[in-house]
């Protein structure tokens, strides 16, 4: 398991941010090869269950998660999401902080400890820096798209 750490300052209210990392489907569109799926109904809250399908035909692998901690932000606190990884291949967890920002702007804060379960610890530097390059390419997409 490896641990990485992403911040990113975006203009855009705290509301705004929140949403546009927070609505699963749009991680497929930016993350490539993948297509998220959300299993359980809308909204978003404790328990929502969605599923990230990555690779390509038999290369590909489900990546299981559920929100177990859903606090959207508010005009005084800054809002927090925790996801944990319940798939075959990948596990871990993700959280996701929005706060303010210098000059009203959003600070995001983007937590998260990945492993692949058979891959030896070996590979974990590949890994780590694998996950920050795609999660921080997906964050910086998912907060410029509207």
């Amino acid at each position: 398991m490896v641990t990485f750490l992403l911040e990113r300052t975006a203009p855009l209210p705290l509301p705004e941010a929140w949403r546009r990392l927070t609505d699963w489907p749009r991680h497929g569109a930016v993350v490539p090869l993948t297509r998220v799926t959300v299993v359980t109904a809308p909204p978003t809250r404790t328990g929502t269950v969605f599923v990230a399908r990555s690779g390509l035909g038999p290369l590909a692998f489900d990546d299981r998660m559920e929100v177990v901690e859903w606090r959207p932000p508010t005009e005084t606190e800054p809002g927090r999401c925790r996801l944990e990884k319940r798939g075959r291949v990948v596990l871990g967890w993700a959280e996701i902080e929005v706060r303010p920002g210098p000059g009203g702007r959003s600070r995001v804060v983007w937590r998260e400890e990945i492993g692949a379960r058979f891959l030896p610890g070996a590979f974990d530097p590949v890994l780590r820096g694998a996950s920050r390059a795609v999660f921080g390419q997906a964050v910086n997409r998912l907060l410029r798209m509207p």
